[in-house]
């Protein structure tokens, strides 16, 4: 799968040059994970290109539920369209999604794919690789310094550093 994918489900040029970032990014991570974990890099490569697909028709927070409707319409498998759906922040919990206005369920990323994609679009913002902290600053500026998603943040990084021989991304 490669980017010219996403031009033919009309996304644009900046949505494009965010998930090629988030690909580089997150293809970065699984190189350094450990040879012996059952790592799906197909996946990853393919759940890092379409994660945006739903800013095709919104940029607010339901663009990762839109996404997911439109990669079903498309015939996508299941594991793909779970990437997309759960890739927003470090996930959502089933209240948060309900407070958010989203269907009632959970979006927190369970599988290793979903998490690395998840995190290296934590780890990008626009098209330029960020650190752990300006994510977790700005993040604190928008939702408050006690928002449950920023412990799920610091978690969900320090459960992929586990997986991997580095200390920092």
């Amino acid at each position: 799968m490669d980017l010219n994918v996403l031009e033919d489900l009309k996304c644009s040029p900046y949505v494009i040059e965010h998930s090629e970032a988030v690909l580089k990014k997150a293809l970065h991570i699984s190189s350094k994970s450990d040879a012996n974990m059952d790592l799906d890099l197909d996946l990853v490569k393919s759940g890092a290109i379409l994660h945006d697909v739903g800013r095709s028709r919104t940029a607010g927070i339901r663009h990762a539920v839109v996404g997911a409707l439109i990669l079903k319409q498309h015939g996508y498998p299941r594991k793909i369209i779970k990437i997309t759906e759960k890739h927003i922040g470090a996930g959502i919990s089933k209240e948060e999604a309900v407070l958010m206005g989203l269907p009632a369920k959970d979006y927190l990323p369970t599988s290793l794919e979903e998490k690395i994609v998840a995190h290296a679009d934590n780890l990008i913002h626009g098209t330029r690789e960020v650190s752990l902290d300006f994510v977790i600053r700005k993040w604190e500026k928008k939702m408050g310094n006690d928002h449950p998603s920023l412990d799920r943040l610091r978690k969900l990084h320090q459960e992929l550093l586990g997986y991997c021989s580095v200390s920092e991304f």
